[in-house]
């Protein structure tokens, strides 16, 4: 017996999805039907890094974890900060990718945080501007950049980042780095920015999300924002909603930028995520080889995988106990990512068995990193199948 339940995001009532015939014959049982994923911050390491990831292999991940459409951070080799070096990405997106994949432009050259990079260029097909991974340090040119976002109507979003703060850190400077003797990353390093930047977006009326944002200061800085009319968006990823330094081990899986902080700060994003002061959550997909990940909390690479397991960890974590409703996390993953960038929903759509669990197994995953800090533990929401612009791009029967 088939059972389908079709639950749309609130601001997609009209949502009305097609279930291939071929798909539609493989289902037996209970199933729910949501909206495509769409995540604003992936890296999939193409052109230049393909041994820690590939447009094909995270795009296959993103649909395994009901993704249909992404946004890649532009640390790449090249760098897309002219037309023709983004021009070197979208041709492997053309070829390779199976859902959606919307290519961020660099703010500056080589992403040094020196020289503006030719936005105008890129604009067609950016979108947006980032310099993920690396904080742009100087006001002045960020203020450029915001002014130049502006005139192409296009959002800056920015990895908030004060390099004089840093000291050499690697986890958050709280209880578990001074008890294991280990070098703290202030959370100033990433709120000091943001109260920049939010400055100079309401003097210049440019679009600006931040990214990742981890700590208690931020999530006020923003709800400050917000009440002022300052046109902010934010994003959080599922690790720093459901871990904080409590949950470190010695081990790479758990290292990430920013890091995972103390208890009051998770607390302060979920409050963030109920009041509506963060508006979307993002994984930060962030593959490395296994190598670079085993070199424990201090020389292990920055960043973990978790496009295959954002939705099983959220609704296990925060919706089963009652912390979360099911129609917000959706909200979260899908309309409220699609309207600020711009990213419309076809025929995309993904279907889950809430009832299912299973155990995360790194091996399993299809994604090149393996990266998580989740390894190990029973999750519920299994995806049986991704649709994209009507075709099947995943299905579990098939995997």
């Amino acid at each position: 017996m088939q059972k389908i339940q079709i639950i749309g995001s609130k601001s997609l009532p009209t949502f009305s999805p097609t279930l291939p015939a071929a798909l539609s014959s493989t289902l037996a049982g209970e199933y729910i039907v949501f909206p495509g994923f769409c995540d604003v911050h992936v890296h999939f390491r193409e052109p230049g890094f393909s041994y820690k990831e590939t447009v094909r292999s995270g795009s296959l991940a993103a649909a395994r974890g009901g993704y249909t459409a992404v946004c890649t951070m532009p640390n790449l080799k090249p760098v897309p900060d002219s037309a023709g070096h983004l021009r070197a990405q979208t041709e492997i997106i053309e070829k390779d990718a199976v859902i959606g994949v919307y290519p961020y432009g660099a703010i500056t050259k080589e992403e040094k945080g020196e020289v503006l990079a030719d936005l105008s260029a890129m604009a067609a097909d950016a979108v947006a501007f980032s310099d993920d991974g690396r904080g742009v340090q100087s006001g002045s040119l960020m203020r450029q950049a915001m002014e130049e976002a502006k005139r192409l109507g296009k959002l800056i979003v920015a990895h908030c980042e004060d390099n004089a703060l840093l000291r050499g850190g690697y986890i958050h400077d709280g209880a578990y780095a001074k008890a294991h003797g280990h070098r703290g990353i202030c959370s100033e390093s990433e709120w000091g920015p943001i109260k920049r930047d939010l400055r100079l977006a309401k003097e210049t009326g440019c679009g600006y999300h931040v990214c990742h944002i981890s700590c208690k200061e931020s999530v006020t800085l923003i709800r400050e924002a917000k009440k002022e009319g300052v046109d902010v968006t934010c994003e959080t990823a599922p690790h720093y909603l459901t871990l904080d330094e409590t949950d470190l081990k010695e081990d790479g899986r758990f290292k990430m930028n920013p890091p995972l902080r103390a208890p009051a700060d998770r607390e302060a994003l979920i409050e963030g995520i109920l009041d509506g002061t963060v508006d979307m959550i993002a994984t930060d997909h962030a593959p490395h080889s296994a190598e670079e990940k085993a070199r424990g909390l201090e020389r292990s690479a920055f960043g973990i995988v978790g496009l295959e397991t954002a939705f099983p960890v959220l609704y296990t974590k925060l919706v089963k106990p009652g912390i979360l409703p099911l129609s917000k996390l959706i909200d979260l993953l899908t309309e409220h990512p699609r309207r600020r960038f711009g990213i419309p929903l076809g025929n995309d759509f993904t279907v889950w068995d809430l009832n299912g669990s299973f155990t995360v197994d790194p091996a399993d995953f299809l994604s090149k990193g393996k990266a998580t800090p989740y390894a190990g533990e029973t999750l519920w929401g299994v995806c049986r199948a991704t649709v994209y612009n009507g075709a099947v791009v995943y299905s579990a029967n098939e995997k």
